[in-house]
């Protein structure tokens, strides 16, 4: 199914884009995820895609527009990177609490000062709490495959959510791959076409986004937060119509080699299949130790967590972000707080690694490992410990 072809993973991506037939494409250029845009640009200028493309002064406003284009009932596409994701980390509250199910790839990239457009995750933790669906990739193929999965899962009348694809920058954006693309026809097949139930109609004038008194606003609030929730088992079967289609399979957590582990190490995006190729040498090396790849951010996974864990006893946390001032990395504080109700839980380890787009090998994923043992059995002073900065 498809042609297997080598391609720069930011093309792949948008020419999945461009076979999930868009309506309208928003975009503002901004380092490492312009390429996805250019392209796009190009294959609706030749033709290829027929779509309304709109080139805007800023990312704020490409969400805008984004947004007024959804509720009119079109598919509609962005994409953007780091500190243009944080321009328009407004208007990304208005999307999800609206129900505006735009699809938006993120190639997460480290935010300044200093300036730094290589990628880290710490783009993609400020925008946590902004009420999307978040799915984090670690090469070309699965950022392909969950584009078409996120117009599915965004589109889908039981969620209506936007939906978030995160790639890394440059680790991911700028690199060539063997990536099957599938059939036009394919997609076509497995992407429902799109009815959205709640149009913009001028015969039919409503309010969008009004003003929302403290007498109705934690009722939304708690009503979008179910909804999030509830959007877990939406996202798997979405998943599994892919796995059905297209034989490749993606679950909220996966597990590399992780039988009989008792040491667990856990990452996410581009960085977890070097962190495979750490385990691979641990385990030669007699360490019983294992990986766990998560993929889907918001919701987060907590089931899916709590029972790949269950008889670990230690798991190292590899964060590509600073909480400032916090208790350690953010991921890792969300794992430990997933985990803490458990009855029998494991010892959570967090390090911090990989930031403004430092490159962790093998041997620093092993490093990470053997740290995150000693730290477990002699404890350690920092509440936030970075692995690999120079003194």
């Amino acid at each position: 199914m498809g042609e297997k072809v080598g391609i720069e993973a930011s093309i792949a991506i948008a020419e999945a884009a461009g076979l999930a037939n868009p309506d309208v494409i928003a975009a503002y250029p901004i380092t490492p995820q312009t390429h996805i845009v250019e392209h796009l640009a190009e294959m609706v200028a030749n033709g290829e895609v027929n779509a309304e493309y709109i080139p805007v002064e800023s990312e704020h406003s490409a969400m805008s527009a984004c947004m007024g284009a959804s509720a009119t009932g079109a598919r509609t596409f962005t994409a953007t990177a780091g500190q243009g994701l944080e321009l328009m980390h407004e208007a990304l509250y208005i999307a999800s609490s609206m129900q505006l199910p735009v699809v938006m790839t993120v190639a997460n990239r480290a935010l300044s000062a200093p300036i730094n457009v290589w990628g880290d995750h710490s783009d993609m933790m400020a925008v946590r709490d902004t009420g999307w669906i978040q799915i984090v990739v670690e090469n070309g193929q699965e950022a392909v495959d969950n584009v078409f999965c996120a117009f599915c899962i965004a589109e889908d009348q039981r969620v209506l959510l936007p939906v978030m694809i995160h790639i890394d920058g440059f680790h991911l954006t700028h690199v060539i791959e063997p990536i099957i693309l599938p059939d036009r026809e394919e997609v076509q097949k497995f992407i429902p076409p799109y009815n959205y139930p709640m149009p913009l109609d001028t015969d039919r004038p409503v309010t969008m986004g009004g003003v929302g008194p403290p007498t109705i606003y934690p009722e939304a609030k708690k009503r979008q937060d179910v909804k999030l929730r509830a959007a877990r088992d939406v996202i798997l079967e979405h998943w599994a119509r892919f796995t059905k289609a297209f034989g490749r399979q993606y679950h909220p957590v996966e597990r590399y080699r992780t039988e009989g582990a008792k040491i667990l190490l856990m990452t996410m995006g581009s960085m977890s299949e070097t962190a495979m190729g750490a385990i691979d040498k641990m385990r030669d090396e007699g360490i019983d130790v294992g990986l766990l790849k998560l993929k889907l951010w918001r919701p987060f996974p907590f089931e899916e967590l709590q029972e790949a864990v269950r008889e670990a006893e230690l798991l190292v946390v590899v964060d590509r972000s600073i909480s400032f001032g916090g208790p350690g990395g953010p991921f890792c504080s969300e794992v430990k707080a997933a985990l803490y109700n458990q009855e029998k839980r494991s010892k959570v380890i967090g390090l911090v690694a990989g930031l403004g787009g430092r490159d962790i090998s093998v041997d620093g994923f092993v490093g990470i490992t053997h740290r995150g043992i000693e730290i477990a059995e002699k404890g350690d002073e920092q509440v936030l410990e970075t692995y690999g900065v120079r003194e």
